[in-house]
């Protein structure tokens, strides 16, 4: 069996889920299942490509003013329809020549227009076209372009979201709550990722029992780490600091010359790791963009969450603030001072700290990647 991917490096939530699900095919059904990866919005025109490349650009240096952007694409609708989808041409020889069984979508804008292109493409039999979303709250920012009510699955993260694809006339049948769709380490044993949470602590020469922060980013390179640990060392406050810079070399070099100047301060500054899940287990709290795939993985690991929320909030992720809000398991930053303030509050009051990891682990949904693998596996055609 061959399912094709379609994916978009729009922030990093959606090349998350797109490898998660390829490691999770590969370890449920290993040779029976063949996965193709494909970033089909850069890959099928240009235009779509100037696109993404314009949503990471706003995504790093203004968050706010994506609000204009996503708002311009929910009335466009630039990918709804097959005939309008520019390149079109492309992606239907793919699918003829690599005839997938399954194309599964983890972007809001490949769930209609592409698989009618795939469906198209192979008239006499085509492929099972399901929808994986992410996303973790309905309302304004969550993409109208989501639910496809002609598709043949639609499978949730949260409630929320299956009940916004039941809305719009998505079969119950075709609707699946499936929890989260996160790489195969994040559900390791507890144990196991504890031993190597303490073995990656004497690798940092960090203090295991410690009160540690994590500044994440993205692949996009978004971050704040700078004006947060300024405020950090502004406090006279001692704690360890480990700053996740990506690819992003010159951030990393500036962290690393910033933490020579205040020994006050613990700092660790790295590349990129795959050591995440470690990471995590780690840290006293994360700081994070408000995406998807960062809380959901905070959410997982019970690891206490700090969105930063500073530049602005995009509608994408003012939906996972809203999630957040509803069962009360993270804090919100808007300025590089009111990071600083939570995480200090959270240090200096460890009961806050123990009730925030209740609340999380009371905000994980049931679900478990297996099971997604096995409804996408013997999903029948939609009638």
């Amino acid at each position: 069996m061959r399912w094709l991917i379609l994916t978009s490096s729009t922030g990093t939530g959606h090349n998350m889920r797109a490898d998660s699900l390829r490691q999770w095919a590969a370890k449920v059904y290993g040779e029976k299942v063949e996965v193709r990866i494909l970033h089909v919005l850069e890959s099928t025109h240009g235009l779509y490509k100037f696109g993404v490349e314009l949503y990471n650009v706003i995504q790093r240096r203004a968050p706010r003013l994506h609000h204009l952007y996503f708002n311009y694409l929910e009335l466009a609708g630039m990918h709804r329809r097959s005939s309008k989808i520019l390149g079109g041409d492309a992606f239907s020889a793919l699918v003829r020549e690599w005839q997938p069984d399954r194309v599964i979508s983890v972007h809001a804008h490949t769930n209609h227009g592409f698989f009618d292109l795939a469906r198209a493409a192979l008239p006499d039999q085509p492929p099972r076209c399901i929808t994986y979303c992410g996303e973790l709250f309905g309302g304004y920012g969550f993409s109208r372009h989501w639910a496809n009510p002609r598709a043949d699955g639609f499978i949730g993260a949260s409630p929320e979201v299956c009940a916004a694809a039941l809305a719009v006339g998505t079969p119950e049948k075709n609707i699946l709550f499936g929890g989260f769709m996160l790489r195969a380490p994040f559900y390791e044993p507890a144990e196991e990722i504890d031993r190597d949470a303490h073995t990656l602590a004497a690798e940092l020469k960090l203090d295991r029992h410690a009160f540690t922060l994590l500044l994440s980013t993205g692949l996009a390179g978004a971050n704040n780490h700078l004006p947060i640990l300024r405020e950090l060392a502004a406090s006279g406050q001692k704690l360890q600091v480990v700053a996740l810079c990506s690819k992003n070399e010159n951030v990393r070099a500036q962290i690393e010359t910033f933490a020579a100047a205040h020994p006050a301060l613990t700092i660790r500054a790295l590349g990129h790791t795959d050591r995440i899940p470690a990471l995590k287990r780690l840290a006293s709290v994360v700081v994070a963009r408000p995406g998807t795939g960062a809380t959901s993985e905070a959410i997982l690991l019970g690891t206490p969450l700090i969105h930063n929320g500073i530049g602005g909030v995009m509608p994408q992720e003012l939906i996972t603030v809203q999630y957040c809000r509803q069962h009360a398991c993270a804090r919100f930053g808007s300025t590089p001072r009111q990071v600083a303030r939570e995480a200090l509050d959270l240090l200096a009051n460890p009961s806050a700290l123990a009730a925030l990891r209740e609340r999380l682990h009371a905000a994980r949904p049931p679900g478990h990647p297996e099971h997604i693998m096995r409804w996408i596996h013997d999903r029948p055609r939609s009638s």
